[in-house]
């Protein structure tokens, strides 16, 4: 199995209509955030299929698909880890971890980071010290900032929050709408296992909180509240 052998198949799907598509809903024009990438234009569906089937990549030819200027194969790159990750030993899920924060300079679309980094840097670092998490949300790079709160996913789904409010914390003064997006999506999933948790959360922030960040969080809180968080009528005790 090799890289080559991956790029053909996804080559062999391109669609140039998909790709203009893509092209613009990733943002690709100049000053924008997805600036320069390039789409053969393959739906995601497509991709899975492939990285299943190629699921056991060499790591060395996993970071030859990653280093592509073609988004579809750098999403395949990384669904190829995802598909192998829960599957291996400790040993090769730490050089994957590893991997993966080696090359966050190819993560660099808000997809690419949802759909790897809760299943990657989220599970490596359940039971492990997540220090490496804050350092992340500290960056000057939006991609890892991204990841360090999409990590948190993994936590969440396995009920623990704390170190999702913390680093949420971290984000809310962050400049970027997609930190906004991505942190309100934390923060509603929190809320949809734990609505007073949240709200403990937002009721001191809430005022100053990014509005973006705001409406995800309080998405699937009763239509009353979410009126009166909008509103900023929502008492902060």
């Amino acid at each position: 199995m090799t890289a080559t052998i991956i790029q053909k198949e996804l080559r062999e799907l391109a669609d140039p209509k998909v790709a203009e598509h893509s092209a613009r809903f990733f943002k690709t024009g100049k000053g924008e955030y997805g600036e320069g990438d390039v789409f053969h234009g393959i739906r995601v569906p497509k991709q899975r299929k492939i990285a299943k089937k190629y699921r056991d990549l060499p790591l060395n030819e996993v970071q030859t698909l990653l280093q592509s200027d073609y988004h579809e194969e750098r999403l395949t790159a990384l669904l190829i880890l995802v598909y192998r990750f829960p599957k291996t030993d400790p040993d090769l899920q730490k050089k994957i971890y590893s991997f993966y924060l080696s090359s966050t300079d190819r993560i660099n679309n808000w997809d690419l980071v949802d759909s790897s980094a809760p299943k990657i840097v989220g599970a490596w670092l359940l039971n492990r010290s997540r220090n490496i998490l804050f350092e992340l949300a500290k960056s000057d790079n939006i991609w890892e900032r991204r990841i360090a709160i999409m990590a948190t996913f993994y936590f969440i789904k396995q009920n623990d929050f704390e170190d999702t409010l913390k680093i949420a914390e971290l984000l809310l003064d962050d400049p970027h709408d997609l930190i906004h997006k991505a942190t309100g999506w934390m923060l509603r999933e929190i809320g949809k296992q734990n609505e007073p948790l949240l709200e403990s959360f937002l009721k001191p922030r809430y005022g100053n909180m990014p509005r973006t960040m705001l409406r995800y969080a309080i998405e699937k809180l009763p239509k009353n509240k979410r009126k009166a968080y909008l509103k900023g009528t929502m008492d902060s005790s």
